[in-house]
């Protein structure tokens, strides 16, 4: 591996890292700003499906952020990172995700999890990206979020 391909792949670990902050901090144009302008979002059906359009995909989270509550009252911590470079332009990566819920007391937002606040997991995933240069900047042009926990709702990997 070159010392390019490692700057390209961590300069795709920071996008993801952006994502997690700026999911759970609510900032939401600074989360939409992270996507392509045809990017398309895969996600549960609990979660409205797929979102296709940065317009759209900015639309959703201002609709769903709401419902979690205040900034950090979700943590989206993501591991295990492995990406693939597939061209001077595009690359696509995996990671593990495992989302908590932080909020000490209720009704600040209509998220719950199975076990109250005893236990703050809400669940367990995969996020499964497509990531393309713009201008300077690496996007993701596809998320795909498959659950693990509580629900099964993983089919297959998309690469391998």
């Amino acid at each position: 591996m070159t010392v390019d391909e490692l700057l390209t792949i961590e300069e795709i670990k920071q996008l993801r890292q952006a994502y997690s902050a700026y999911f759970d901090s609510q900032a939401i144009d600074d989360l939409a700003a992270l996507f392509c302008e045809d990017a398309v979002c895969e996600f549960p059906a609990a979660f409205g499906g797929d979102w296709v359009g940065a317009e759209t995909i900015r639309a959703n989270f201002a609709d769903i952020m709401p419902a979690l509550g205040e900034p950090f009252d979700s943590l989206h911590v993501v591991t295990n990172p492995w990406i693939t470079i597939t061209g001077s332009e595009a690359a696509h990566g995996r990671w593990y995700l495992t989302d908590w819920l932080t909020r000490q007391k209720a009704g600040s937002g209509e998220m719950t999890t199975l076990g109250g606040h005893e236990n703050p997991l809400l669940f367990l995933g995969i996020y499964e990206d497509q990531y393309r240069k713009v201008g300077n900047a690496w996007k993701f042009a596809r998320i795909r979020l498959s659950l693990l926990w509580p629900e099964r709702e993983f089919t297959g990997l998309v690469h391998r």
